[in-house]
């Protein structure tokens, strides 16, 4: 990234969607995603009270919008709303973190499977080009939202590729508690590079057309920060539901 710096981020805007399409959101779609994003990367903690008045100041929306996204939220188990009262992000559930982990696997080993029998050059080249992108920002911890935002387009990469775009939205939709777990888990350079060689793996078995290798890839590079859940946990605990 020294003197590309521009390339790298027309690349990574083309990738990820970001900046652009935001003017096509509504309010409530906009606001949903970008306080989401807050809870799941952790910069809004578990037991944080959320003020309508500060979030509807920072975003830049009426009360409707704001409130249809907070009852988004609150179905997504990412918040808790106590009418009258107040808005409380939640603490993570580690049974909802293992449906979603269960619901991942179970569409993301069939996505891996189809696309090993046919998965074109334009996907593979998307793919490739997106994990070069994490291998440059992979060492600088500075640049972890990056490589995040990343990782959530090189999994969209595939449910597209797959036909499916919109299976993307909703596990993301489903995956509050396991993806904070995962942003638990990130802060490390082992863990890091472990995901980048999980996306190696999975590019290497859909470039050989061998659907049993894709499957075995996905399901390992799923399965990585679950295995790991309880020593988060005793290392988090304020984090973690009773």
């Amino acid at each position: 990234m020294q003197d590309d710096g521009a390339d790298f981020m027309q690349q990574f805007t083309s990738l990820t969607g970001t900046p652009g399409g935001a003017g096509a959101q509504s309010a409530a779609a906009r606001t949903l995603d970008a306080v989401r994003q807050r809870i799941i990367t952790l910069d809004l903690p578990p037991d944080t009270v959320l003020s309508r008045i500060d979030l509807a100041r920072q975003y830049d929306v009426s009360q409707t919008p704001l409130r249809e996204a907070l009852q988004r939220l609150e179905a997504e188990g990412l918040v808790d709303i106590f009418p009258q009262s107040r808005t409380v992000v939640t603490r993570i559930d580690t049974a909802k973190m293992h449906e979603a982990h269960f619901l991942r696997i179970a569409v993301e080993t069939e996505v891996l499977r189809r696309l090993a029998v046919d998965c074109g050059a334009a996907a593979l080249a998307r793919l490739n080009t997106i994990v070069t992108l994490q291998e440059a920002v992979a060492d600088n911890a500075a640049e972890l939202p990056t490589f995040q935002e990343l990782d959530e387009a090189f999994h969209q990469t595939l449910m597209a590729a797959a036909g499916q775009p919109g299976l993307h939205a909703l596990l993301r939709a489903r995956s509050g508690h396991l993806n904070r777990v995962r942003r638990l888990d990130l802060p490390n350079v082992g863990k890091i590079r472990r995901i980048l060689q999980g996306h190696r793996d999975i590019v290497a078995a859909l470039a050989a057309h061998d659907p049993d290798a894709a499957q075995a890839a996905i399901r390992d590079h799923l399965s990585q920060t679950v295995s790991r859940v309880d020593d988060l946990r005793r290392q988090y605990p304020q984090y973690f539901k009773a």
